[in-house]
């Protein structure tokens, strides 16, 4: 099978948001606990790009960390209501699967972009 072309940040956040937007959508059948949980991922993940998106914009370079910081936590975030739905079995873990790598990959590609750009402490 071949590699997946690598897309850029902005790009790969946006297509996160996508599924989980997509996700989101099936679970909003359903009232109570399944809605509620997808409104918190659907908040944190949408707000990763976002945050990407305003970082591309930033003016200084502290302004560039602070929205990638922000998007990484709010990855963190993502990641850990993907995880809860699928330890509750509000959506069958198989299908979360992939959702939660992407999601643990734009932890780690975030906190590199983090830990390069911020200050060193002295």
């Amino acid at each position: 099978m071949l590699a997946e072309p690598r897309r850029d940040l902005p790009e790969r956040t946006f297509e996160f948001a996508r599924r989980v937007v997509k996700l989101c959508q099936t679970l909003d059948h359903t009232p109570g606990v399944s809605r509620t949980l997808a409104n918190q991922v659907l908040r944190s993940a949408c707000s990763i790009g976002a945050n990407v998106e305003e970082g591309q914009g930033s003016q200084s370079k502290a302004d560039f960390t602070a929205k990638y910081y922000i998007a990484c936590k709010e990855a963190r975030e993502s990641r850990y209501w993907l995880r809860l739905l699928a330890a509750t079995d509000v959506v069958t873990p198989e299908r979360l699967l992939d959702l939660i790598d992407e999601a643990n990959q734009l932890i780690a590609i975030l906190t590199t972009i983090v830990k390069k750009t911020r200050p060193q402490k002295r």
